[in-house]
């Protein structure tokens, strides 16, 4: 099988029995979110991982330019007074009447009535460090935080094969990474490029020549735009992969119901089978194995759904 199956770290999947099993029914790589640590926070789940494994690929994700609430922990609905959710000072500042407000990769949707108070048009609860987006509006935020640059300085120390860059709008995002690890022995670690919003894909054909993996991350390049529109535009990158010869990932609830569920429904397995027929070089679990209840069963429907899509792929070549 060729096919690169990744998961993510997390309390679901940090004892050594569970990675082990993991890795038997087909794990190749493990990203680590690093929105919420630093790389020696998270010592410990990498070396669970090298424990288990000859050869761990291990992919960190940066924060970068990604907005997210403060301390949150609270129930929305009704209106609401925006102080209470903890919204970082640049997305307060550039919030006006009439705009809307995506939480948590758009599970949770805010209409502002004014500047402080909004309407809660798709409530839920709202947990600390979600992401957040205004929508149709673009705020300038830096590459990298200083965060991210002190977690890609000890990259190569903690044996790391790849950093993820999230938010990717240009070529010169890249360029920044690349001089950072290189400056710190990092030449040999792979840029993975996150396609997250429509800028990332307007630059495309700019962003190619400079990452190692492009990644079509789906939770919120779907924030940038009508859901009914992202199938298409996954298509349209999808396409400008092939055209480059640039290996790429799918990623985002690719089995969202094994956070819950033992089995996942025949639309994920779908969904799973034809990025791998049309190409994907990998696909991604995220908060299935991180949190999720069935982290070893995940990442065997994703290993065994690709090696279906492989084989299909291969006998249709051959005939």
């Amino acid at each position: 099988m060729s096919t690169e199956i990744f998961a993510t770290f997390g309390p679901a999947c940090r004892d050594e029995a569970v990675l082990r099993n993991m890795v038997a029914v087909g794990l190749t790589g493990m990203r680590l979110n690093l929105s919420h640590m630093t790389l020696p926070e998270a010592a410990d789940y990498i070396n669970v991982y090298k424990n288990v494994t000859d050869s761990p690929k291990i992919l960190i994700d940066m924060q970068g330019p990604e907005l997210r609430v403060g301390k949150a922990d609270i129930t929305l609905e009704g209106t609401v007074d925006i102080n209470r959710i903890g919204l970082p000072t640049v997305v307060i500042n550039a919030l006006e009447a009439g705009d809307e407000l995506l939480l948590d990769d758009g599970k949770l949707l805010l209409k502002m009535t004014d500047t402080h108070n909004a309407e809660v048009l798709r409530g839920g609860f709202l947990k600390s460090r979600k992401s957040v987006k205004i929508k149709n509006k673009n705020i300038d935020m830096p590459v990298l935080t200083d965060h991210d640059i002190e977690n890609i300085r000890l990259a190569r120390d903690y044996s790391v094969s790849a950093v993820m860059q999230p938010f990717v709008r240009s070529g010169d995002d890249l360029k920044r990474v690349r001089e950072i690890l290189d400056r710190n022995g990092g030449e040999h670690i792979k840029i993975y490029a996150k396609i997250e919003n429509r800028t990332g894909v307007e630059n495309i054909c700019d962003i190619l020549p400079y990452c190692d993996v492009l990644v079509i991350a789906r939770g919120d390049l779907g924030n940038d735009m009508p859901l009914w529109e992202l199938p298409a535009v996954q298509k349209q990158i999808e396409r400008a992969c092939h055209k480059a010869d640039k290996p790429y990932i799918v990623v985002t609830q690719m089995l969202q119901s094994m956070e819950h569920s033992p089995v996942p429904t025949r639309a994920e397995v779908s969904d799973i089978y034809h990025a791998v027929y049309h190409g994907a070089w990998g696909v991604m679990i995220t908060a299935e194995s991180a949190v999720g209840k069935y982290p070893v069963e995940a990442v065997k429907y994703l290993s065994k759904t690709a090696e279906v899509a492989e084989n299909e792929k291969k006998q249709k070549s051959e005939s």
